[in-house]
């Protein structure tokens, strides 16, 4: 255990003090900071200035329309549409808005024409869009002598609240689906990104050690299993210490923001939203009543049971991977370009058990698919950790761990077996065949 202390040791230190890894990781909180920042200035810009616009209403449907962002609403009456064009040409207005008539009632499309040179801007039709729309329908309920207040009583909102039949504990809420997808996909999102981007690591450092030949000293003193276990917890090691500081760099950029969000509408950062005036009625205690509701929904979850069984899988699903990137990497000659190859066939599980996650996941996480990809090995760290979220019986989170459990010591062991040799061959381009081959080399 001392000499695989020692490699774990000089696996950690000589990459994190590498003057790549400081930089890298000061550097990611601070281009998230410059990222939140330019949104921030985004938000502040207007492009294209205020334009004025000649309303040709046709269809006598518009007595009046407020001026928006960035668009000034001028009514034309007793003009012609070839007058309000040469108008235009001279620069006068911007552009004409004619609202031809409507015909009937009963037709649910209606198509107006914006005449001008100049593209109009994509914000600015959608507001056209939403302002004429609102228009027509305010026509529509006055000609028809219908009252506003009732056909408001007519919009009905459903929300399916579960309610168990049989069994203990809580009954479910509106808010468990919601609440569960939102973990479920962000744990899985972790694990994929983690997985493979400390996978990748390990392959690399086996890579250089190998091209360098260094390992070829080391392994006078070492056995090849000692050193490429030392490799995986090393870079183990080097992928926390960097995620830690990315979370507390990370925090302090979020306290920062707001510090330069201070004279910022809110009402900008949403785009084409309708006007104040247009806007349905929110009552603040409702709002404050759903979130209540919604982090109580959080607070249910079991989360000693989902933040134990992330750790599990995450170290089972890294030990799995980085393996098997180990002895990839060992296997690569001079030429880095095979690794790409190589590479492949470990990465295809990986890919496949997020795909599985977004699609089949987000449609019915508890579907026999789902199952049997949180029992697979290669697929369970990944597609597990999202269906905790959505409280799966407990003997398949048990059989699921022990199976992760058993697939990391299997695949450290085989790994180890490719690594012995392949670490030590050089000038020759290496295929699966002959891979398959070392794993049962004698010796």
């Amino acid at each position: 255990m001392s000499k695989l202390s020692l490699i774990i040791k000089r696996e950690y230190l000589t990459r994190v003090t590498k003057k790549s890894f400081i930089i890298g990781t000061l550097l990611a909180p601070l281009g998230l900071l410059v990222y939140m920042l330019v949104i921030v200035g985004l938000t502040k810009y207007e492009s294209g200035g205020e334009i004025k616009v000649a309303v040709l209403d046709e269809a006598g449907v518009i007595k009046q329309m407020p001026d928006d962002k960035g668009i000034r609403f001028i009514p034309t009456s007793g003009k012609t549409l070839e007058q309000l064009k040469t108008e235009v040409q001279n620069k006068q207005f911007d552009g004409v808005l004619q609202i031809p008539p409507l015909g009937s009632f009963s037709k649910k499309e209606h198509t107006v024409f914006y005449h001008s040179d100049d593209r109009l801007a994509p914000e600015k039709s959608s507001v056209i869009e939403r302002k004429v729309g609102k228009k027509i329908r305010d026509f529509k309920i006055d000609s028809l002598k219908l009252d506003p207040q009732a056909l408001d009583m007519l919009e009905t909102k459903v929300a399916i609240d579960p309610e168990k039949i049989t069994g203990s504990g809580d009954d479910d809420s509106k808010y468990t689906a919601g609440v569960g997808l939102v973990i479920g996909g962000i744990m899985a999102f972790i694990m994929f990104f983690m997985v493979t981007m400390y996978g990748a690591m390990v392959m690399r450092s086996v890579m250089e050690e190998k091209t360098n030949r260094i390992v070829e000293v080391m392994m006078s003193s070492v056995r090849p299993f000692e050193l490429m276990l030392g490799k995986i917890i090393g870079a183990g090691a080097v992928g926390l210490t960097q995620v830690l500081i990315w979370v507390v760099l990370g925090g302090g950029v979020m306290l920062l923001v707001p510090l330069f969000m201070g004279g910022i509408d809110p009402s900008q950062m949403q785009g084409a939203m309708p006007a104040p005036g247009e806007m349905p009625t929110i009552d603040p205690e409702e709002i404050e009543g759903e979130t209540f509701r919604f982090m109580t929904e959080i607070g249910k979850q079991n989360w000693p049971l989902i933040i134990f069984s992330f750790i599990v899988f995450f170290l089972g699903g890294y030990f799995i991977y980085s393996s098997l990137f180990a002895a990839i990497g060992s296997a690569i000659g001079d030429d880095l370009g095979e690794g790409q190859s190589l590479t492949l066939p470990v990465m295809i599980p990986i890919i496949l058990a997020f795909y599985i996650t977004a699609f089949a996941g987000m449609r019915n996480p508890n579907s026999g698919l789902m199952v049997f990809a949180s029992m697979f090995p290669l697929f369970s760290p990944i597609v597990m950790p999202f269906r905790m979220a959505f409280s799966p019986p407990i003997w398949q989170i048990i059989l699921s761990l022990a199976l992760v459990v058993a697939a990391a010591f299997f695949f450290v062991w085989l790994a180890g077996r490719i690594y012995r040799v392949g670490i030590l061959l050089y000038g020759k381009k290496v295929t699966f065949k002959e891979i398959g081959k070392w794993m049962f080399y004698k010796g």
